[in-house]
């Protein structure tokens, strides 16, 4: 699964071919977590609830390059969060 970003320990990955709807994993140590694009937010998985939010935080800022990557499988790195 390509990586898209990493910050704080948290690796953001998207896989084009998964089901739908367009989402998101995060990896953070043991913890998995699935985030849909649109609307934003965890659908599956678990992590701890800092790095849910760190997650979030990220994912509002490019949520509309999170979605074009999905719809176009066009994929590219995007800036951690700072």
């Amino acid at each position: 699964m390509p990586e898209i970003a990493r910050f704080y320990g948290i690796v953001i990955k998207l896989f084009f071919g998964d089901h739908p709807p367009p989402h998101f994993h995060a990896v953070y140590g043991e913890y998995n977590a699935l985030f849909s694009i649109e609307p934003l937010k965890l659908i599956e998985g678990d992590l701890p609830e800092r790095a849910k939010k760190i997650v979030l935080e990220w994912a509002n800022l490019y949520q509309t390059d999170l979605l074009q990557m999905w719809n176009t499988q066009q994929l590219h790195k995007l800036p951690p969060l700072k």
